[in-house]
């Protein structure tokens, strides 16, 4: 398919432009609904197949998935500079340009993921060990860890032919390639770990597979339209050492977010191994959750790069109010649909009577915080895409600093795994705050290529 966007004035109404950035809005976030969401799910689903396997193997699903994660989202920006700078240059009208910082994209991601692990192999069990795990769950977290990082290359390269086609104003690629990776992640799954037996082993060995096929067909996209628009493919160390450079300061955003929630999963890990169960369980509830806020950010992301690029900042503004708009009501049904399906949830993964008292606890907060976090991951999308990392970078430093002593307070008091996802607010709160004030300003609103 060619990687050609729509013009960022096909569905112009002058009459009606809350309905024309509506129409946008969600031509964009539907699909990237579709595939943020199925990435939840199916982790839901190994969730569900390894907490067959009991309480040890599903903690440590917990704490190795904690880990990974970690250093995946550290590179998230190879999904969020990329669409946020082709989709500048798509406002600005040279394709070509967009799609070259794209192929540049790809090299970075993989380099990154064979750096990645030849560092943290050897290091494997000194990451378990900070989470404070028992030997037991350590044991099977290394395993589940080590066989893992074996995709981060496939993951990374994902991330960045994400951010090409979403800078693109293409959300349906991803939803494809999302929904055929990730069924044959859960079918994989089933057959390692149930029908062969291969244990917590299997259920990592079945998500590498299915990342590496993911990869495969993102970089044939890539390579199709840097054919039709005549970019080269060849590495361009000048370009993969600006991608990299612009990512410096969504790396600190990103690290600074998650060691916000490596915080909290320490402090359950320390609970005890019924809690840490819990808050695996609860933390894949939130992310699904993100994900389905994070929709819009997503179309934020391509719809203010592009508006931008193309020097509209009335458009850009008035984009972002209905963003937030819609943002705000997405959280009130996420918190809705929370509550409606939190007596049933313990059931699905098959829970004993410790982890489902902990977890029915823990939905609480994860219900009554979705509404705030519907503005928070809106205005994110919007400052990404504007190119707004130093701020970003700051801010995110500042909002966890907040975040940690709240989370200490709750370990030292001895509370629950409630009242260490109610101190969350206090981290959404901040983000609220410094996110809000951004963008109520000008000095995002950066126009041209």
């Amino acid at each position: 398919m060619p990687l050609t966007p729509p013009s960022a004035h096909s569905s112009g109404d002058s009459r009606r432009p809350g309905r024309r950035h509506d129409r946008e809005i969600f031509r964009l976030a539907l699909p990237a609904f579709g595939a943020l969401v199925a990435e939840p799910l199916f982790l839901l689903a190994d969730h569900a197949i390894v907490g067959r396997l009991g309480t040890t193997a599903l903690g440590a699903l917990g704490v190795a998935g904690a880990a990974l994660t970690t250093l995946v989202n550290l590179c998230v920006f190879l999904a969020y500079g990329t669409t946020a700078a082709v989709a500048r240059q798509a406002g600005a009208g040279d394709l070509r340009r967009g799609v070259k910082l794209g192929v540049d994209g790809l090299w970075l991601a993989a380099a990154i993921g064979l750096v990645v692990i030849a560092a943290a192999w050897p290091l494997a069990p000194m990451i378990v060990d900070l989470f404070g795990a028992s030997p037991a769950l350590a044991a099977d977290a290394v395993t589940y860890l080590r066989i893992s990082l074996f995709g981060t290359p496939a993951m990374l390269i994902v991330l960045a032919g994400t951010g090409v086609l979403r800078g693109l104003a293409d959300t349906v690629t991803p939803l494809v390639v999302s929904i055929g990776s990730f069924t044959l992640n859960a079918l994989l799954n089933v057959w390692f770990v149930l029908g062969l037996g291969f244990g917590i082993a299997g259920s990592a060995w079945g998500t590498v597979l299915a990342q590496i096929l993911g990869a495969v067909v993102y970089v044939a996209v890539v390579v199709r339209g840097a054919r039709g628009h005549g970019a080269s493919l060849r590495p361009d160390l000048a370009g993969i050492r600006a991608a990299g450079t612009a990512g410096v300061a969504l790396v600190i955003r990103t690290a600074s977010m998650r060691v916000a929630l490596i915080a909290a999963t320490v402090a359950a890990t320390r609970m005890g191994d019924a809690q840490i169960a819990a808050h695996a369980i609860a933390s894949q509830v939130w992310t699904l959750l993100a994900f389905v806020l994070d929709a819009i950010a997503i179309a934020g992301q391509a719809i203010t790069g592009r508006s931008l690029g193309a020097g509209d900042v009335p458009a850009t503004r008035a984009a972002t109010r209905r963003m937030v708009f819609w943002g705000i009501w997405c959280g009130v049904a996420c918190g809705v649909a929370v509550l409606a399906a939190r007596p049933f949830v313990p059931g699905l993964f098959d829970a004993d009577p410790a982890v489902a008292a902990a977890l029915l606890a823990a939905l609480w907060p994860v219900a009554l915080l979705q509404p705030i976090a519907g503005v928070v991951f809106v205005l994110d999308g919007v400052l990404i895409g504007a190119g707004d990392r130093r701020y970003l970078a700051w801010a995110s430093v500042w909002t966890t600093l907040a975040y940690l002593p709240a989370v200490l307070l709750v370990v030292v008091a001895g509370g629950g795994l409630a009242a260490l996802w109610a101190v969350l607010g206090v981290w959404m709160l901040a983000r609220l705050v410094t996110l809000g004030s951004r963008a109520y300003g000008t000095a995002w609103l950066v126009t041209g290529a």
